[in-house]
């Protein structure tokens, strides 16, 4: 009995570990939401890419707080070379989808293969982790109406008006879609997505 239960343990590690997953990000994206869930997905074993409007080198930021300053500041992060272009992603392709947050959702959302492609992950239930400034993305895809979404805290407004509610918090899990507030939550967010894979493997 104990051998079967390792077997099957082991082919469950193995079918999460064929997951492949897609991050969808831009010039000024937040460099630490881009990096941390992509190194940590690799980690776990998962087949990852990075698309963006373009396949080419794109340039990420840093956003923090300086003293004296009532909103965070940017400086440039971290650059990180696309794998694919938005217009070439087949979402069936992919088992689950990242947005990081940073400016580029703000930008990235008129992306018409950007809203293909989320709308293709929420119609699919397929797992989502998103944070900081992802949910303009989400709203403009029209996927927040009825759902719970954590996000940057000055998106409270546009969350309400996208349908969604703001969930103030480090982890919020609603279904398919796992979100955090902004870096700081890396831990929280992260252990809930990988917890959502699994469950769904």
């Amino acid at each position: 009995m104990l051998k079967i239960i390792f077997i099957y343990e082991e082919f469950v590690s193995y079918m999460i570990n064929m997951a492949k997953i897609l991050i969808l990000t831009g010039d000024a994206g937040e460099s630490l939401e881009v990096m941390y869930p992509l190194q940590r997905m690799k980690e776990e074993g998962f087949d990852v890419e990075v698309a963006a409007p373009e396949k080419k080198k794109i340039q990420l930021v840093v956003h923090d707080f300086e003293d004296g300053f009532d909103t965070y500041t940017e400086k440039l992060g971290y650059k990180i070379q696309a794998d694919i272009a938005f217009k070439d992603v087949d979402p069936s392709k992919y088992d689950a989808l990242i947005i990081p947050g940073g400016r580029a959702p703000e930008y990235i959302r008129n992306d018409l293969d950007f809203i293909r492609i989320v709308k293709y992950f929420f119609a699919h239930n397929e797992p989502v982790a998103e944070l900081c400034h992802a949910p303009l993305g989400l709203a403009v895809a029209g996927v927040l109406k009825g759902r719970k979404t954590a996000a940057y805290p000055a998106l409270k407004p546009d969350v309400a008006m996208a349908g969604g509610e703001f969930i103030d918090s480090a982890a919020v899990v609603d279904g398919n879609l796992v979100s955090a507030r902004a870096w700081p939550d890396h831990p929280e967010w992260m252990r809930a997505f990988i917890k959502l894979l699994r469950d769904k493997n």
